[in-house]
């Protein structure tokens, strides 16, 4: 009798997910280390307003808009393939972002950042679905390729502000450099290649919808939460939710769909995809308030602010490397549902700040939710990527980044309405102020009795927002725990 068992991994498979790993770092090192450069590429560049949003966005909107079209396009290609494609592009247009001499020539190496990126998450959690067939090692793996990621979001403000002490802005984009390299040396050595065999011809009008889709999903509802209500980004999203609707009448025709809307009737798939855009939802949104408080309300800089919520991917990587431990003594969905509780008290946490005991209790509370969410993570993904037949592996691990991508952007764009609104009915002065930070830019410019009284009023006004939209975010770990709990037996997560 043959042993029906998967095969184990062996030390070639563990050390590629090693050099699976550094691009995964670079991809979310890439979303934060540019923050702390933009004062000084400001002065270097001189770009307008419009400019300098777009130097900032345009990696993020480029790399969430390819994300579909780039795992789909593995599974046809070569995950390997597009890899290597991917780390030799992003190492070129790092180097082009470093040495650019002018805002256009900067955004547009940002777009290409972007474009290279996308190929980075689909290819990689694709590859490690092919290369650890045994579930127990395949969840190992992905809390490996989960904590990559955290450590790249740890270590980019940290990395990014010692490079600008020493050399000039566009250094920051030189760190990739030599990851690359390692990527094009190694992994044709250590990276098996996997492809559908039975793909067919990649559909370009479902390429160019799904593009268009995401990229003005994204666009629409990140305009609405930065600059409030207006008709445009609201008919772009709009649009783009059409679209999103053209797209999936699309795929129940084609003889070979850009994506095979099969894997959503599996409930393993579904579920766990949900589960993981709500978790990202409320993590982002969150994210989003902490991150004026620490510098608006506590006056800490960008610097030291970013290394304040270091225990906070501490907790992301504690939570995430010890979620293989468990999974071996308990059901995956006990882990999800003990987790998101656990993420419910840091988010109820939040709930208890005031004006005097802010710092110890946020920096806890970030602490705690990201230690809850990381094994929610871990397994979704598992979950997502493990459901879906090895041949669709690389369009599974693009949806999974995808949704995760959406979910920040709508927890970002939803909390941040309602936070806004909290905000404005709680002013005491200045009630035509709508954020914290024209708050504290309308004062500067205040004599000093009443700068000082408005930036007090602005700031309770927002401890309140923060606390109403963490008390929402705490609802919502409630009641995704209660949903798994309840459907424990009928899903798998």
């Amino acid at each position: 009798m043959k042993n029906s068992s998967p095969p184990r991994a062996t030390k070639k498979e563990w050390l590629g997910l090693a050099v699976i790993a550094l691009p995964c770092m670079l991809y979310s090192m890439d979303l934060t280390v540019l923050n702390l450069a933009v004062p000084k590429l400001a002065v270097d560049l001189n770009p307008s307003g419009t400019q300098l949003l777009w130097i900032v966005d345009s990696y993020g909107f480029l790399l969430a808009g390819f994300l579909i079209i780039m795992g789909t396009l593995g599974d046809r290609v070569g995950r390997r393939k597009l890899l290597m494609i991917g780390a030799a592009a992003f190492g070129l247009a790092s180097v082009l972002a470093a040495f650019s001499n002018s805002a256009e020539v900067l955004i547009l190496a940002r777009a290409f950042l972007g474009i290279a990126g996308a190929t980075l998450a689909p290819s990689t959690l694709s590859l490690i679905s092919n290369m650890f067939r045994d579930e127990k090692e395949r969840t190992t793996a992905i809390a490996v390729w989960i904590t990559a990621f955290s450590l790249g979001g740890a270590v980019g403000p940290v990395v990014g502000g010692i490079m600008l002490e020493y050399y000039w802005w566009g250094s920051v984009f030189l760190i990739a450099i030599p990851v690359m390299v390692l990527i094009l040396i190694a992994g044709p050595i250590l990276l098996p290649e996997f492809k559908d065999p039975d793909a067919g011809k990649i559909d370009t009008v479902s390429a160019a919808l799904s593009l268009t889709m995401v990229i003005a999903i994204i666009y629409g509802v990140k305009t609405l939460s930065i600059e409030g209500f207006s008709w445009l980004p609201l008919m772009v999203t709009v649009i783009g939710l059409s679209l999103g609707a053209i797209f999936i009448m699309r795929q129940k025709y084609l003889k070979s769909p850009f994506i095979d809307l099969n894997m959503f009737r599996m409930p393993a798939f579904s579920s766990s995809l949900i589960i993981y855009m709500l978790s990202t939802f409320i993590l982002f949104g969150t994210f989003f308030f902490v991150a004026q408080f620490l510098q608006l309300v506590l006056g800490l800089s960008p610097l030291v602010a970013g290394l304040w919520t270091l225990p906070s991917f501490v907790g992301f990587i504690v939570g995430s490397m010890t979620t293989p431990g468990l999974s071996k003594k308990f059901k995956p969905s006990d882990i999800v549902f003990t987790g998101l509780l656990i993420a419910a008290i840091g988010f109820g946490l939040v709930t208890q700040v005031g004006p005097d005991n802010g710092l110890a209790l946020v920096v806890s509370a970030l602490a705690i939710f990201s230690l809850g969410i990381a094994p929610v993570f871990t397994l979704a993904t598992d979950m997502v990527v493990g459901s879906a037949p090895p041949e669709q592996a690389g369009s599974a691990a693009s949806l999974s980044e995808t949704a995760s991508e959406l979910g920040g952007a709508l927890g970002i764009a939803i909390l941040g309405s309602i936070g806004t609104l909290i905000f404005k009915n709680n002013m005491t002065d200045k009630n035509e102020i709508d954020t914290l930070g024209a708050a504290v830019a309308e004062a500067s410019r205040l004599p000093a009795e009443l700068g000082s009284r408005l930036l007090s009023s602005a700031r309770l006004a927002f401890i309140e927002s923060m606390k109403t939209t963490s008390l929402i975010c705490t609802g919502i770990a409630v009641f995704l725990a209660t949903i798994v709990w309840v459907y424990r037996k009928k899903i798998t997560v």
